[in-house]
């Protein structure tokens, strides 16, 4: 039977919530980032990490390597405007990764079903017969609290956050918690807008909270619950890296600064084949 997580009585004082992990032992360790120029193997599945692109990803598409998945974790735009979407879909279908995953972020505007869209942006689908800009997504993968599995790894996306504003905000707490809840417990590779509380998260912009911005309901999810082997996010730039619990590693894969220029280079993974496949197996 699955552990039921409960909210967090500090959940929403995410520095005194840490202090407390902290003094439990949770454990945040850096952890290594493979070269961008290893090779890829054929009983290795090579994923692509990259985040938080805001409009620059014609930019960076030469920094971008080969690989099996590619996967953005959200703010690939900077307002959601249909104009941004339809770049940014054709700048991605330039990459040459098989697969190419993509989640929103809290710049992704409009994009949340049931969500009041800008004139702006309903003239532009309405023109388009469109509903929802997400719709303009055909050359990724666009998950919004959906698993696929793709050589024989579950992966799975939601852009929810805690940040009060912006497209996807749920407050820390039960709300939050609720979108949580969704994620299957046999989830491999898990991708959120937002990072869990403690990895990946220090902002000192006063609306991400003060100087922690990660929600202590995800991070509960993802070490109680869940226990992916990789979870990938962005949100918070100058946190780009990797850290770990050791069970989970952890990928803060934005690639801007905090004035939105590219800085940071991509995180790569490899994910092992079960003993006897190769990726052919699996075309």
């Amino acid at each position: 039977m699955e552990p039921i997580i409960n909210v967090d009585p500090l959940s929403e004082r995410p520095i005194d919530c840490w202090r407390k992990y902290a003094k439990q032992g949770r454990i945040n360790e850096p952890a290594k980032c493979m070269r961008l120029d290893t090779p890829v193997h054929e009983n290795k599945v090579r994923i692509v990490c990259i985040s938080d692109t805001h409009e620059k990803l014609e930019e960076i598409l030469p920094s971008v390597p080969d690989g099996d998945i590619l996967i953005h974790s959200g703010d690939f735009t900077n307002y959601g405007d249909v104009g941004e979407v339809i770049k940014f879909n054709a700048e991605i279908g330039k990459l040459p990764h098989k697969h190419k995953i993509v989640v929103a972020g809290n710049h992704e505007l409009g994009f949340e079903d049931g969500e009041e869209m800008t004139d702006r942006q309903m003239a532009a689908l309405n023109m388009l017969g469109l509903d929802k800009a997400y719709q303009l997504l055909s050359n990724c993968i666009y998950l919004c609290d959906k698993q696929i599995e793709l050589y024989g790894i579950k992966i799975y996306g939601a852009p929810w956050h805690p940040m009060p504003g912006y497209s996807f905000y749920r407050a820390r707490g039960h709300k939050i918690l609720q979108k949580w809840n969704l994620i299957p417990a046999n989830t491999d590779v898990l991708i959120t807008h937002t990072p869990p509380l403690g990895h990946g998260d220090f902002n000192a912009w006063a609306k991400c909270d003060g100087v922690l911005a990660g929600c202590a309901e995800l991070l509960n999810t993802v070490e109680k619950r869940v226990k992916p082997r990789y979870h990938v996010f962005g949100h918070i730039h100058q946190k780009h890296g990797v850290t770990t619990n050791g069970v989970t590693t952890f990928i803060n894969a934005a690639l801007t600064d905090h004035k939105l220029r590219p800085e940071y280079d991509p995180i790569i993974f490899d994910y092992p084949l079960p003993p006897g496949k190769t990726k052919q197996d699996f075309l």
